[in-house]
């Protein structure tokens, strides 16, 4: 497959994670970012993410392919102007919900050079010191609404990504939002959740995080992503995360009713019904 110059809007986590699995299989004649954050765009040059960091306008006319890695509530307001701007270059985005963004250039004359996907990976890190290479190894991406994609856009997408080791899921962008509150939205308030319940419990008791085993810090690690990211994810997906939201706060009821009334007995037929996930993850 022929080389392109590439642009990364957002060298943090995921961009600069990109960058460095695009550079190492070949698919980059060039690699430049775009980064609203000063700090943030001499460290992507210096660890050799991108080779410079250039304004949106020069980084779309000096590149083949434009992946935007930014928040989603930037992204659906950036989205459209950057397909303004375009001729022949393909765009992508890695944002993890869909609806909104795709609805925001469904009308769009450029609107098949756009490629939805969300690559299902990242750590609780940010900033492009985050970044990993091999991170998406093995890893599913979704494509969304990919019918309404020019075939080339599509194919090149397809290719990169099998490239970087990923596997490939297609599904329209509403799906996509509810699988994604689902598998991924509830674990992150879980854990905010979770997190807050121990720094209140530690006004009583500082031995509580002394205390504090591996499966806590699985379980919590979480907490520790950034907000400025999360946040405009549950506002996209507002409806969703509440749906799954309720059937959550409604399975702990349950627990916390065995408690209360001593009902062992369906405790553990909770507990084995919950060991059924292991057919999915193994």
């Amino acid at each position: 497959m022929e080389r392109k110059r590439i642009a990364i809007v957002g060298v943090g986590l995921i961009g600069g994670s990109l960058a460095l699995q695009l550079n190492e299989k070949g698919m980059a004649a060039g690699i430049v970012g775009v980064e609203a954050n000063p700090e943030h765009a001499k460290k992507a040059v210096e660890l050799g993410l991108v080779d410079e960091v250039l304004s949106l306008e020069q980084a779309i006319d000096q590149s083949d392919v434009i992946i935007l890695c930014i928040p989603v509530d930037k992204m659906t307001s950036l989205l459209p102007k950057v397909l303004d701007r375009i001729t022949h270059q393909i765009v992508l985005d890695a944002g993890s919900t869909k609806e909104q963004l795709i609805d925001a250039v469904k009308n769009h004359p450029n609107r098949g050079r756009y490629v939805a996907t969300h690559p299902m990976w990242g750590t609780e890190y940010s900033g492009p010191g985050a970044a990993i290479k091999q991170a998406f190894e093995n890893k599913a991406v979704v494509l969304c609404n990919s019918a309404d994609s020019d075939e080339d856009a599509v194919k090149w997408v397809k290719s990169a990504y099998h490239k970087i080791g990923m596997h490939l899921l297609e599904m329209d962008a509403h799906a996509h939002d509810l699988h994604a509150a689902y598998v991924s939205h509830i674990s992150h308030i879980t854990s905010f959740a979770l997190a807050n319940t121990v720094l209140e419990k530690e006004r009583e008791d500082q031995a509580i995080f002394e205390l504090a085993s591996g499966g806590f810090e699985s379980t919590v690690r979480l907490a520790k992503s950034n907000p400025s990211m999360w946040v405009p994810i549950f506002m996209q997906n507002r409806e969703n995360v509440l749906d799954v939201l309720n059937e959550h706060i409604s399975q702990l009821r349950k627990f916390k009713a065995c408690l209360e009334k001593e009902n062992y007995e369906y405790l553990e037929e909770l507990i084995q019904n919950a060991n059924r996930i292991s057919r999915i993850i193994k």
